[in-house]
């Protein structure tokens, strides 16, 4: 299908971008066009204007800073998949990005505006709440800074108001020994999540969980923190029964999603056969 007319404006500053934003707050922020391109041809968007900010040089950066691993929102997936300081401090990073797409998609989709867009199987969104991130909005009133876990609303809704634009990605560097890895059964046409999981877990000197941090796509309308997967692991020793147990937790208390491909059933299974193989797969790395 062929989008609705809009116009096109590019910027070469994130000050341009949020000036013309708070002017036309009807308009959408186009960063590497993957997610919102194919919604617009579908006609589930209709934008009368786009601004372009994926040629903003200072959106897209990866750095350590005050304690933090920083991110800029223009970053690009692939940028993020080959980065080697991230392999070394935050692996749950540039393997969840391996996952995304094809190589095509990587070169050109970014960590901003898959995390802003808020597809309920994108894959982002699991690994940014087992990572406990922070998220800084800017609009033309200042700055704010969002908890990964009050960021994703709904269906492609997120905590972002209509005059912001998603600057940052912010995650806590973890001391001591911590665990982390990301598993997902890809939709065969889409690539998507049917169910992804992130995990990270913090482990004592004699492998007991000390603190476990699940995030989990595709299962429903949202991303969402596993909370029940948490409090199962939290502060015991990382057996098969123990992983197997909490686990089964995966999916509960959540508004399951069912389609042609998965049914609610369906997903209810995958959702806790993959968190276990999530658990299990940061646990071999620990």
């Amino acid at each position: 299908m062929i989008a609705a007319q809009f116009d096109y404006k590019r910027m070469n500053t994130l000050d341009e971008a949020l000036s013309l934003l708070a002017q036309n707050e009807d308009a959408k922020i186009l960063a590497g066009g993957h997610s919102l391109i194919p919604a617009m041809k579908l006609r589930l968007m209709q934008p009368p204007l786009l601004i372009d900010i994926g040629r903003i040089k200072d959106l897209a950066y990866i750095r350590e800073e005050d304690g933090q691993i920083r991110i800029g929102a223009a970053t690009t997936h692939y940028q993020i998949e080959s980065s080697e300081l991230l392999k070394k401090i935050c692996p749950l990073l540039p393997e969840c990005a391996s996952h995304i797409g094809d190589v095509q998609v990587r070169n050109k989709g970014t960590i901003g505006g898959s995390v802003a867009h808020s597809d309920p199987g994108g894959d982002w969104p699991a690994a940014i709440i087992a990572l406990s991130a922070e998220l800084v909005a800017v609009s033309k009133n200042g700055e704010r800074t969002i908890k990964a876990d009050d960021f994703f609303i709904d269906l492609l809704t997120t905590a972002l108001d209509t005059s912001e634009i998603l600057r940052e990605i912010r995650i806590n560097r973890t001391s001591g020994r911590v665990a982390q890895a990301y598993v997902k059964m890809h939709h065969p046409a889409s690539g998507f999540a049917v169910v992804g999981v992130a995990a990270k877990l913090s482990l004592s000197g004699n492998a007991r969980c000390e603190r476990a941090s699940i995030g989990i796509t595709g299962v429903s309308s949202k991303a969402y923190r596993a909370s029940a997967v948490e409090s199962a692991l939290n502060g015991a020793a990382l057996n098969d029964e123990t992983i197997a147990n909490a686990a089964a937790h995966a999916a509960d208390g959540v508004d399951i999603n069912g389609d042609l491909f998965a049914s609610a059933d369906y997903r209810r299974h995958l959702a806790a056969v993959y968190t276990k193989r999530a658990i299990e797969a940061a646990a071999a790395r620990a």
